[in-house]
């Protein structure tokens, strides 16, 4: 059992790597309905931020982490402002064609300014160690990861479907002109959210730096395990994303170790059978 239960957890803790990476893409994507396939370019730049903090200027890797969310955020604020706004009421394939060229910027970018080495970031001592849970050997630093993903869903689900905020992102989603007459800043309410979102990003790059490891491809590295995600929890839900992050999470690492012939297929093989079940996704909204 202790393989078993040490696969098991070890699948747990990726798939809130993978949530903590793709949530910000449910709140954008889903509450928005902007694909933006930069999203990773905004972890990737939290994650640059936090690691140079903490390796380069010896910051306290929990002061850094806020600042992970700053920057992604800001960067957001500017490029909503500038770039995103444009095309809110653009088709598809405009904001595709726009996101996915920001995202190869971004990777010329960080090869530019940090180099192509891989990078990891250092961890408090104390998160370094391993605990024996049932015979069980399980990582600190992972459970931290799981206890702040679960925090972070928490928290989001509680903000975006209990808050008046929640409510008025909702309202603006599902009718513009309504939500205008109804006196809400439809415009200013999308950048609070797109920040949100990419801020989240920025956070979810600065934890995964330590486990998946930081270079300037990541913006496209996770970028397909980050729609998976999304697809099979369903659009705007955070629940879904969740459940989602820790079904394909569970599948990767268990397929990995107990069918390493196929396992890195494997995750493909569970999204085509729930989306054949389940078109619009685990928690999605049948149209």
């Amino acid at each position: 059992m202790a393989p078993i239960a040490g696969v098991l957890f070890d699948g747990i803790a990726y798939g809130m790597l993978l949530f903590l990476l793709s949530v910000g893409l449910t709140v954008t994507l889903g509450m928005m309905n902007f694909v933006n396939l930069a999203h990773l370019a905004f972890a990737m730049l939290g994650a640059y931020a936090s690691v140079y903090l903490v390796n380069a200027l010896k910051w306290p890797f929990f002061a850094a982490l806020p600042f992970s969310f700053l920057a992604a955020a800001l960067a957001a604020v500017v490029l909503e402002r500038a770039l995103y706004r444009r095309l809110y009421g653009a088709d598809e394939l405009n904001q595709v064609l726009l996101t996915i060229g920001l995202a190869f910027m971004s990777v010329a970018g960080a090869a530019y300014f940090f180099g192509t080495v891989q990078q990891s970031m250092q961890v408090p001592a104390y998160l370094q160690g391993s605990l024996i849970v049932l015979g069980t050997n399980i990582s600190a630093y992972r459970l931290f990861l799981v206890a702040i993903g679960l925090s972070i869903a928490l928290a989001l689900i509680l903000a975006l479907e209990y808050t008046r905020f929640g409510a008025q992102v909702r309202a603006a989603v599902d009718n513009q002109r309504m939500a205008h007459g109804l006196g809400i800043n439809v415009n200013g309410l999308f950048a609070v959210t797109f920040a949100l979102g990419s801020g989240l990003a920025g956070l979810g790059g600065a934890l995964s730096a330590q486990v998946l490891g930081l270079d300037h491809t990541f913006a496209f590295t996770y970028l397909v395990f980050v729609l998976i995600v999304v697809s099979v929890g369903g659009l705007g839900s955070i629940r879904g994303s969740l459940a989602a992050a820790l079904l394909i999470g569970i599948s990767d690492v268990a397929g990995k170790y107990y069918v390493p012939q196929v396992g890195a297929f494997l995750i493909y093989f569970v999204m085509v059978v729930i989306l054949m079940w389940r078109p619009a996704g685990l928690f999605g909204r049948r149209a």
